[in-house]
């Protein structure tokens, strides 16, 4: 397999995204900041419309025929929302953006599709939104790898 079929594959993923496919391509495969910019964000960005409605479908699918799942899905949708809903309220469409743009632990792209669903975010809105959080995401974690800086 290609290195740069490795690195779209690796930002596609739901653990590693960007946060793993830019330094592994700047470092193990010598790629260029242009170059490996392109391939994580194009990566990255793949399973986004796949999830948005994936999410929607299994959230019915399993509400309509499993009681618990229902159950369950009202609990969460109605926990979540009580708790963070005045975030996305105050920030509007900037929460989302943020939180797919720090490149955090358990923040990112795919992360992101499932507070978009969760907070009844329309798709085409979400999409936009998502997609600008990878565009951020990747300028920072391309800086810190180019720069060497260290998060922690």
């Amino acid at each position: 397999m290609s290195s740069e079929l490795l690195t779209i594959l690796m930002s596609a993923s739901p653990v590693l995204e960007l946060r793993g496919a830019i330094p592994t391509a700047i470092f193990l495969w010598d790629f260029s900041a242009s170059k490996v910019y392109f391939l994580s964000v194009f990566g990255n960005f793949l399973p986004i419309i796949p999830l948005l409605f994936f999410w929607k479908y299994i959230s019915a699918r399993l509400s309509h025929r499993i009681y618990f799942f229902n159950k369950f899905f009202a609990w969460l949708f109605e926990k979540t929302r009580k708790r963070h809903n005045h975030h996305f309220e105050i920030w509007k469409g900037l929460a989302l953006i943020l939180f797919v743009a720090i490149p955090l632990p358990f923040t990112g792209a795919w992360s992101g599709t499932v507070a978009a669903f969760i907070f009844g975010i329309p798709i085409w809105k979400a999409i936009l939104m998502i997609g600008t959080g990878i565009l951020i995401s990747g300028l920072i974690v391309l800086l810190i790898s180019i720069t060497g800086l260290s998060l922690v």
